[in-house]
């Protein structure tokens, strides 16, 4: 590596350092005020908020690192149009596309780790500051383990009255049954007051409970004492990943959880558009910083302002796009895959374009 390359690289992402820095405490503070009359009522003492905005922060930083990316190109190229030292390595022979080499490369790997961050510490992260907000802030309660149903497959509804984590036991359930070519028609029924998995069997065990044939005439109904059921196609650890929220899950579990809606004849698309999105957004440091870069490099009137101002702004038409596109994906008006990745596609045409204008 060259001289040149190392002193690009080390000012880029000790920029990048203190954006992360700047926009994290920044971003704390003001969720810190917000959230201040909730830690009050509920008496959360200063070491459970301490751990709360601990877990709380590898979110913060994967949202402001395409922003802190774009921001150091920006400081870092125009400190060096002011100096002139842009003007010294294009009389040395250093090319537009030779200058953003380091930038791009740095950046690429910014967008790598990111999708680790982003697909799942980020996740892992999540789940324990939504056990924060849930048991000490009384923040969107959910009882887990308590009233859960799900279809099972696209025929099958299965409800949970209380689900027993310890023991892995369901109590309290319903098996409904659904003619395969009428789903309003309820061919059979069985109910539970417990419920356990064999795993030997690799099936679930019914006991204490009955079953019902239902046809268009006739109804009967058979008690049984223990009853393997056969077919059911979830495992206890299914049941409660069911009843969590997308952001808790990691790349792998939204691919299971799309990948099951799928097979029990629900719409993925909101959970393939995550999937996707994560992946995309986390791409969006290298799209942004090849379309603001030449923007920096070119001295212009009005100095860092004016190009702090139109980078800013790159940044929010960037993430207004991709919110908009979301929106459409989500209403089936567009791929799941094409909605996450339609504004990087476009930005980074645009970037393209940007570049060959400022060669000439």
């Amino acid at each position: 590596m060259k001289i040149l390359d190392r002193y690009l690289i080390k000012q880029f992402i000790q920029t990048i350092l203190f954006g992360l820095l700047a926009f994290t405490l920044m971003f704390v503070v003001i969720d810190m005020m917000e959230n201040l009359d909730d830690f009050i009522d509920q008496n959360v003492s200063s070491s459970m908020i301490f751990q709360y905005y601990l877990v709380f922060m590898p979110e913060i930083i994967r949202l402001v690192t395409p922003v802190s990316v774009l921001l150091s190109g920006l400081f870092t190229a125009g400190k060096m149009s002011n100096l002139n030292e842009l003007t010294a390595m294009k009389a040395g022979g250093v090319s537009l596309y030779r200058f953003m080499a380091p930038f791009l490369i740095a950046s690429l790997f910014i967008s790598i780790l990111s999708v680790y961050v982003g697909g799942y510490l980020v996740p892992m992260a999540n789940k324990h500051k939504v056990f924060i907000e849930q048991t000490y802030m009384k923040k969107g309660i959910v009882y887990f383990g308590s009233n859960i149903f799900f279809q099972d497959t696209k025929s099958r509804i299965v409800t949970i009255n209380y689900y027993d984590l310890a023991n892995e036991q369901a109590h309290q359930v319903s098996i409904q049954e659904f003619n395969p070519l009428d789903k309003t028609s309820l061919i059979k029924r069985t109910d539970a007051f417990r419920m356990k998995y064999d795993s030997s069997k690799s099936s679930w065990t019914l006991m204490n409970g009955s079953t019902r044939i239902i046809s268009d005439s006739t109804e009967t109904m058979e008690k049984f004492v223990q009853y393997d059921f056969k077919g059911l196609n979830f495992k206890p650890q299914d049941v409660i990943m069911k009843q969590r929220k997308p952001e808790e899950m990691s790349l792998a579990e939204l691919s299971n959880f799309a990948n099951e809606q799928k097979r029990t004849g629900n719409d993925p698309t909101s959970i393939l558009i995550e999937y996707q999105s994560r992946i995309a957004y986390a791409f969006a440091s290298l799209v942004v910083v090849m379309f603001g870069l030449p923007i920096s490099a070119n001295r212009r009137r009005g100095g860092l302002a004016i190009q702090f101002g139109i980078n800013l702004l790159i940044t929010f038409i960037y993430l207004v796009f991709m919110k908009v596109s979301q929106a459409f994906g989500k209403n089936g008006v567009l791929d799941p895959t094409i909605t996450a990745w339609m504004a990087n596609f476009i930005f980074l045409i645009a970037a393209i374009v940007n570049i060959k204008r400022s060669l000439k």
